[in-house]
């Protein structure tokens, strides 16, 4: 853990003023509900976004967020992927308690869970933003010359979720970084937050409320659509691993979040799906390099009846299965 010395300085453009009393939401009214839900026996609450990829219909709500309540401060985890959002969750935590916003930690630095920290940041006082160290190659490129890079993002998402993505949208850098792990304690509770990439992403990350039994997994876990692996940081031996981790996790979790998808009280039943799916395109592409056989014959070949009818199919399946393939060639599986 440690502070981010200069991190701003990349920051995409200067903090925008909003329009003070323009509407009830001052990034824009959304065209969908953002409702929330409590977990049993705990103060702690949650969102789950939409199936599918961002779009205007959906208003780029497609991921999970939430938030603890303690007695002194709350903590949120992930931001959802625009401001307008951002200030849905923030507004839903004012209803729920007075205490202020500590703490927002961040899974990892995709856009559709950090877009929401500009409401954050203009409307919250103090509050310190949490990611993982490998978070700097999302703001800096040369990193990792394959990725794609946050000015990029940022750009396609103006044109893909505006109004509530536009000029006046920026990216918030985090505050504090951590290594593999890192643990504070809010109002007599403890986070813990652990480093489970690369997986989805470089840094990607989960938290533990031990005392709550309760687990944010980030986007470690998808239910219920296509996950996202097509980028050149998936490593999705690294991820199996991840979800190794969680369901060997003693105490077992009595409530796990995921970064999409419906939250579950059995952790081997949170993570079937995703753990399922790597293994099936992992298994399939491993057999096409291994018989040399080129890539669009091998995902031809294969029956994807299981998958084609769910969320983000179209939109990713194809991508995710090249890009293993590519990291079956690599790795020499």
């Amino acid at each position: 853990m440690r502070l981010l010395a200069g991190f701003l300085a990349v920051v995409l453009s200067a903090a925008p003023t909003a329009a003070a009393g323009a509407a009830a939401n001052p990034y824009g009214a959304l065209p969908i509900p953002v409702t929330f839900q409590k977990v049993p026996g705990a103060p702690v609450y949650y969102t789950v976004g939409y199936a599918g990829v961002p779009d205007s219909e959906n208003a780029g709500h497609t991921s999970n967020a939430g938030f603890v309540v303690t007695d002194d401060g709350v903590v949120v985890f992930d931001a959802l992927g625009t401001p307008a959002l951002g200030y849905a969750m923030l507004q839903k935590i004012r209803a729920v308690t007075d205490q202020p916003v500590r703490q927002v930690v961040i899974s990892h630095y995709h856009a559709d869970h950090v877009y929401g920290l500009q409401a954050f940041r203009e409307h919250a006082e103090s509050v310190v933003v949490w990611a993982q160290e490998r978070t700097r190659e999302y703001f800096n490129p040369q990193g990792f010359k394959r990725g794609e890079d946050a000015r990029r993002r940022l750009e396609q998402r103006r044109e893909a979720l505006f109004p509530w993505v536009d000029e006046d949208t920026y990216l918030v850098a985090p505050d504090r970084l951590f290594g593999r792990r890192a643990e504070f304690t809010q109002g007599g509770l403890t986070f813990r937050l652990r480093h489970m990439g690369p997986a989805h992403a470089p840094g990607d990350s989960m938290m533990v409320v031990p005392e709550l039994g309760v687990v944010f997994s980030g986007d470690i876990i998808y239910k219920g659509r296509i996950p996202f692996l097509d980028s050149p940081q998936v490593d999705t031996a690294n991820w199996l691993a991840g979800l190794d981790y969680l369901t060997a996790m003693d105490p077992a979790p009595r409530f796990v979040i995921p970064g999409h998808g419906e939250a579950s009280a059995d952790v081997a039943e949170a993570v079937a799906f995703t753990r399922g799916y790597l293994r099936f395109v992992r298994e399939q592409m491993a057999a096409a390099v291994r018989d040399f056989t080129p890539f669009a014959q091998a995902y031809d070949a294969v029956d994807w009846a299981r998958y084609a009818g769910m969320p983000a199919f179209d939109a990713s399946n194809r991508g995710n299965a090249y890009r293993v393939y590519l990291e079956m060639e690599e790795s020499g599986f």
